[in-house]
């Protein structure tokens, strides 16, 4: 029985606070609906309004490079993460945590490397061709 009202003493500041998150939401929703504007226009029954009709299909193709640039910053994100998290621990890891990412941080310039000379990072068309086809236009004589 004891234990029984030690809990209940415990609870009541979470009924108490539950019931003020209700009654809020309850408040802001209401208010909401009263002072909200209604409209009625061609585009509010459209799927993801943005005051702009929907023109064509929503399943368009990407090009393969847009998940590769995607692919790179999630791998890069992740990484500058467990950077930070070294960062925050370094005098508890010392020199053999210095060493890890050292050893960490050379293997990302690698993959850069590596990426940048496989032309993951190359996002337009490449320099030297429009230059060749500008000048191969620009050299031929007029009709």
């Amino acid at each position: 029985m004891y234990a029984s009202e030690e809990n209940a003493t415990i609870l009541w500041p979470m009924v108490v606070y539950g019931a003020i998150v209700l009654s809020l939401v309850g408040i802001i929703l209401g208010l909401s609906y009263v002072l909200g504007q209604r409209h009625n226009q061609r585009a509010t029954g459209e799927p993801y309004e943005g005051g702009i009709l929907s023109a064509g299909s929503a399943r368009m193709r990407f090009s393969s490079q847009f998940y590769l640039v995607a692919m790179l910053f999630v791998i890069f994100d992740v990484e500058t993460v467990f950077i930070l998290a070294w960062a925050i621990a370094f005098r508890e890891l010392g020199w053999y945590g210095y060493a890890g990412v050292a050893v960490f941080m050379l293997m990302l310039v690698v993959v850069l490397i590596y990426e940048w000379r496989n032309g993951a990072l190359d996002f337009g068309p490449d320099g030297n061709k429009i230059l060749k086809a500008y000048k191969r236009l620009t050299q031929q004589p007029p009709a």
